[in-house]
């Protein structure tokens, strides 16, 4: 009985031996694997922080379309005005007149 205990004894010791060769091994994986999880982490953090800015362009670019667009809708009001009012304005003509720029919304 003696003999399978000291028999044991020394797998266990072979096993450990080997489980310490691969503890660096492993230490450095594992090393490795949080590094590129704190890359992620920062690149995540930069895109989150870039969709961010660019929602924020968005709002400020729709805010100004629809400013534009009341600047255009007031702008043409005052060209009918003028037509209205003009004696030598045809309502017929009016887009035609050469003094009058074109404009598109």
């Amino acid at each position: 009985m003696r003999s399978r205990r000291e028999h044991r004894r020394v797998d266990a010791a072979e096993i450990r031996d080997r489980a310490a060769e691969q503890e660096f091994e492993v230490g450095q994986r594992e090393a490795r694997a949080e590094e590129i999880a704190a890359r992620s982490r920062a690149a995540q953090a930069e895109a989150d922080a870039k969709a961010a800015h660019a929602d924020q362009l968005a709002q400020q670019a729709q805010a100004h379309h629809s400013d534009a667009a009341e600047s255009r809708a007031d702008l043409d009001k005052e060209w009918e005005r003028a037509d209205r009012i003009d004696p030598d304005s045809k309502p017929s003509h009016a887009k035609e007149d050469p003094e009058r720029p074109t404009h598109s919304t």
